[in-house]
C-alpha cells in the first residue's frame, strides 16, 4: 500500500496543487471537493481527477457544470463516476 496515492503525502499535496486552476469557478469547485474527499479518494479516482486536470479550463468547467460529457481519453467509466461526485458538490 505504500505506493498508493493516499499513502504518500507528497502525491496528495501535488494533486491539490494541480487542482488550482485559472478559472475561479474551477478552483472553487475542485478545492471544495478535495477538502471533503481528498483523504478517501481511491487510486482510480485520483487517476480520473488527473485526467480531468489535463483539460483546458473552459472544457473542465463545462464538464463540472454538466454542460458537456467527457470525450476522447476522458470518456471512461472512472471519469464519469468521479464527475458524478464532483457535480454533487
Amino acid at each position: 500500500m505504500s505506493n498508493t496515492h493516499q499513502a504518500d503525502p507528497v502525491k496528495r499535496a501535488r494533486l491539490r496543487w494541480r487542482g488550482r486552476r485559472g478559472l475561479l469557478e474551477n478552483d472553487l469547485l475542485l478545492t471544495r471537493f478535495l477538502d471533503q474527499h481528498e483523504e478517501t479518494l481511491t487510486d482510480e479516482e485520483v487517476e480520473a481527477f488527473s485526467i480531468l486536470l489535463e483539460l483546458p479550463d473552459n472544457d473542465l468547467l463545462n464538464l463540472l457544470l454538466a454542460r458537456n460529457e467527457p470525450q476522447d481519453e476522458a470518456d471512461v467509466p472512472h471519469v464519469h463516476a468521479l464527475l458524478t461526485r464532483l457535480r454533487a458538490i
